[in-house]
């Protein structure tokens, strides 16, 4: 059970009698079907019920599967939905570190490292920026500091992942009953460095396009592994899109600096634009902050706010919206 990741914080939701009557088994697998899980004795895959997510601890109902139950979460990942719904889509639960992987080359992009970094915040798992092809680029020096430019508490590793780096930089992340989590885009190199950490391939791999560095999706679905000393690493499909929603105090503490001064300003609703006694233009014009910093919060913020925005409320200014436009029409007949 330790090498699968239980931890007292689970063990002291549930009392020994319920432990006998629903054993504690784990999500290793998210599949259409249903979810494959392990546990003492147990490995099996059980049908679809539980709004339950890799890395999930559930109450195992033997007599109706479906009906388990998700014990409560140490940290969760999850993002809404890519398109136009608005519903969340759960992305991983109970990681303790996440490896937030990037390529030193074209895949490089702050914007996006940033919202992996704001929504590890706000999950409260330790984020640590992993730089992979280091040993392929003329001078990785740019990307290592621009990427430690991001928030003073994310540590920055460049390594090669088909080295024995993996095994001696991530070592101290490593440990038996911890459980990590590669996220980024696809051919950064998650997967390889999955099998890295594992010591023989269990995760698919592919070549990028050396052109545009584009990766293919190697990796299906997320999946947890194990480690022979019982640490459990997630492989993530890479994501085109990571839209943001409920994480604001994940951006405020990646963008420390930033939201501490909008706190100054002279107005409370102040936009950060061209509104007198604004603290924060104030500082970009002193040249105490960096202005293309302040755009990518400005961004962000607009986003979060915008997902995070009820249903209801959506609906109503929806509704709104069409009141108005039939009573402009009926006034035009008129």
């Amino acid at each position: 059970m330790e090498k699968l990741g239980w931890h007292p914080f689970f063990a002291q939701q549930i009392s020994l009698e319920e432990m006998e009557d629903t054993p504690p088994v784990r999500v290793v697998e998210v599949h259409r079907s249903g979810l494959h899980v392990l546990g003492e004795g147990f490995d099996m895959e059980i049908p679809s019920g539980p709004e339950a997510t890799v890395g999930d601890w559930l109450l195992l109902n033997r007599a109706v599967p479906s009906a388990s139950r998700v014990l409560e979460r140490k940290s969760l990942f999850r993002r809404r939905a890519a398109g136009t719904s608005r519903k969340m889509q759960l992305i991983a639960a109970n990681v303790d570190t996440a490896f937030i992987v990037s390529s030193c080359n074209q895949d490089f992009n702050v914007a996006r490292l940033e919202r992996y970094i704001a929504l590890a915040f706000e999950s409260d798992v330790t984020p640590v920026i992993l730089l992979t092809k280091a040993d392929l680029c003329d001078d990785p020096a740019p990307y290592i500091e621009a990427a430690s430019a991001l928030s003073p508490r994310v540590l920055v590793v460049p390594l090669n992942a088909l080295s024995d780096e993996p095994a001696t930089k991530l070592a101290d992340w490593c440990k038996a009953g911890q459980t990590l989590a590669f996220l980024g885009s696809s051919g950064v190199g998650k997967s390889t460095l999955v099998n890295a950490l594992i010591g023989h391939a269990r995760a698919a791999t592919a070549p990028i396009r050396e052109d545009d560095a584009k990766g293919r999706h190697t990796t299906s679905h997320r999946q947890l592994h194990f480690m022979p000393d019982g640490c459990a690493v997630l492989d993530t499909p890479g994501m085109r899109e990571l839209q943001l929603a409920d994480i604001q105090e994940g951006i405020d503490d990646l963008f420390a600096d930033v939201a501490s001064l909008a706190l100054q300003c002279r107005f409370n609703d102040c936009q950060h634009e061209t509104e007198p006694g604004c603290a924060v233009q104030a500082a970009v014009a002193a040249g105490k902050l960096d202005a293309s910093r302040v755009t990518r919060w400005r961004k962000l913020v607009a986003e979060e706010r915008f997902n995070t925005a009820s249903l209801v409320e959506r609906r109503a200014d929806n509704k709104a919206f069409h009141k108005k436009v039939r009573a402009a029409v009926k006034h035009k007949k008129k």
